[in-house]
């Protein structure tokens, strides 16, 4: 399993381009070769998916019941703007003005890898979303990481 971690200071060049850290590169699957998706994220950033990673996500959300208003909305929301990217020989992808904008980036990114994805940043968006207070950081831990507490997704076995 292909972990994406860590945080990648970068810089767009003029054409609106983005290299992508070989760290992140080397450990991007081998299935998803130079073939990355582009989305929106929940929060005001952009979500890098190694493809592999993608079709897991848009199973789930295209099996959601289109008859449904509610989820054709989200359907609707989550799929609006997304893009496929593919890594040029030094590993730059395209981030389109229109992402750009939304995610308020213009000179500079944080890359920040979660696992499965990454997610693209404004440094300045991305310092008002992390959590300041150590205190309220342990609060989570504590809930989410528990041994009392069911893993995400099920009951303790």
């Amino acid at each position: 399993m292909n972990l994406l971690s860590g945080e990648y200071e970068c810089k767009l060049d003029p054409k609106g381009r983005l290299v992508l850290p070989a760290k992140v590169k080397g450990n991007l699957p081998e299935q998803s070769g130079n073939q990355l998706v582009l989305v929106r994220g929940f929060e005001p950033c952009l979500v890098l998916y190694p493809r592999s990673a993608w079709g897991v996500i848009h199973e789930k959300v295209m099996a959601l019941d289109e008859f449904n208003e509610e989820y054709r909305q989200f359907q609707r929301n989550f799929f609006r703007g997304m893009t496929e990217v593919e890594l040029d020989s030094i590993s730059r992808f395209m981030l389109p003005r229109s992402m750009l904008r939304y995610a308020g980036i213009e000179k500079e990114a944080i890359i920040v890898g979660l696992g499965n994805r990454c997610e693209i940043w404004d440094p300045s968006r991305y310092d008002e979303f992390l959590i300041k207070d150590q205190q309220s950081f342990s609060k989570l831990a504590q809930k989410f990481l528990s041994v009392d507490t069911p893993p995400l997704g099920g009951p303790i076995a």
